[in-house]
């Protein structure tokens, strides 16, 4: 069992251990802001299962996915974006990042090539998707924008919050830096809030666009983290730059209860997909239902995508659309028993969501749909159960709409 080491702060023996940790001479903790055994545990775990050279966990996946841009962006700068990507991250694109300078391009990932580069600019630091598109469930072409990446000379980041490294390793596939929310499927349980970045190893740093990356760091006497951390040099300047100075680190404890889900997240992962395949079939032939979207059916517009890239599954999220829109959507929730209303996703336990009603209320209805949330729409999280008492928590529900 993963001892858990609870402690802002650790011993030493003499002044100049503590003298080479801080000048990064040595390997160790310092402070548990920026590395913490327990946190160190879990990272070295997740780090293995992506085939990454290293990881550094955050206290959330959006302070993952800041992490993953501020380490090689500046005032200035700029990113293109999926346009399918979950809505909190697209907010902090769009509003947050803006906010400091950092401009972010959309593009829709049916796009050609040529449509999408051309929308890099000279000053383009990165390009970003979901290997799962949240809410839509469309699969990343990992070739097409492996390709793009390659061809534009940028870092290509991906979110594999959905899909985790038991169905999809997106280094394997031409993807640079990984990201995770590990609140969701890592954790599985819905106890902790948490994130992770993995590091590929294998992108050129020295291109003439990362200056931050070869240039010496005033921070650490002058270090150059290209020259001394090597194929480590983003993920230790991510480390030892950006979590010092930001602050978000990871709970040990959640870190621990991280460690722990990552044990069972294979067989998690397997029962998650094999459920959601099942019940998007039931779905599929309901006479309440209108339409189903899961990545895994052969009416799902990303099917061979998800044929090629998730020969596993393709984890356990689906949407459907419910005859009666927004009011029936509205009710479903009050005739479930076996399945809950919660706001969250990944959990072993079933859930829903009508998000018309929730989580983009705040929105009109034209705002809602451009934004792939139609009134009808019913977001599943499916959990581990036995699928023949969700299929029939589903069934009794719908029979009273």
């Amino acid at each position: 069992m993963l001892p858990i080491a609870q402690s802002t702060t650790y011993r030493y023996d003499e002044s100049e251990q503590v003298a080479d940790l801080f000048d990064l001479r040595k390997e160790g903790h310092m402070y548990t802001r920026i590395s913490n055994p327990t946190v160190a545990a879990f990272e070295e775990k997740i780090s293995a299962l992506e085939g990454g050279v290293g990881a550094v966990a955050t206290a959330s996946g959006q302070a993952a996915t800041t992490l993953a841009f501020f380490n090689i962006c500046n005032s200035g700068d700029h990113i293109v974006a999926s346009s399918t990507i979950y809505g909190g991250t697209y907010n902090l694109f769009q509003v947050t990042f803006k906010k400091l300078g950092i401009e972010v391009s959309f593009v829709d990932p049916e796009w050609d090539e040529e449509k999408i580069i051309a929308c890099f600019q000279e000053n383009t630091k990165a390009i970003f998707a979901e290997t799962i598109g949240n809410p839509g469930l469309n699969i990343l072409d990992f070739e097409k924008f492996s390709k793009i990446a390659k061809e534009m000379d940028v870092p290509f980041i991906v979110d594999n919050t959905l899909a985790t490294p038991y169905l999809c390793r997106p280094l394997e596939l031409g993807a640079d830096i990984v990201i995770h929310s590990a609140t969701k499927y890592i954790d599985g349980h819905a106890t902790s809030v948490g994130g992770v970045v993995i590091d590929g190893g294998k992108f050129n740093w020295d291109n003439g666009k990362y200056p931050e990356l070869v240039e010496p760091d005033p921070s650490y006497h002058g270090l150059k983290y290209l020259e001394t951390f090597k194929e480590k040099a983003y993920i230790t300047k991510a480390r030892v730059q950006m979590l010092r100075d930001y602050g978000f680190c990871l709970s040990p404890f959640n870190a621990f209860l991280f460690h722990l889900g990552l044990e069972t997240l294979h067989l998690r992962m397997e029962r998650h997909s094999e459920n959601a395949l099942k019940l998007a079939q039931f779905l599929e032939k309901h006479k309440k239902v209108n339409w189903v979207n899961y990545p895994l059916l052969p009416s799902h517009p990303s099917y061979e995508l998800a044929q090629k890239y998730l020969p596993k599954g393709a984890s356990g999220i689906l949407t459907f659309g419910i005859k009666g829109g927004a009011e029936a959507g509205k009710m479903l929730p009050e005739y479930l028993n076996l399945t809950a209303l919660v706001v969250h996703l990944g959990d072993v336990r079933t859930s829903l969501l009508h998000p018309a009603s929730t989580t983009h209320r705040q929105l009109t209805e034209e705002q809602q749909i451009a934004s792939g949330v139609t009134p009808d729409l019913i977001r599943v999280s499916v959990g581990i159960e036995n699928i023949e008492d969700i299929i029939e928590d589903f069934d009794t529900a719908l029979s009273k709409i």
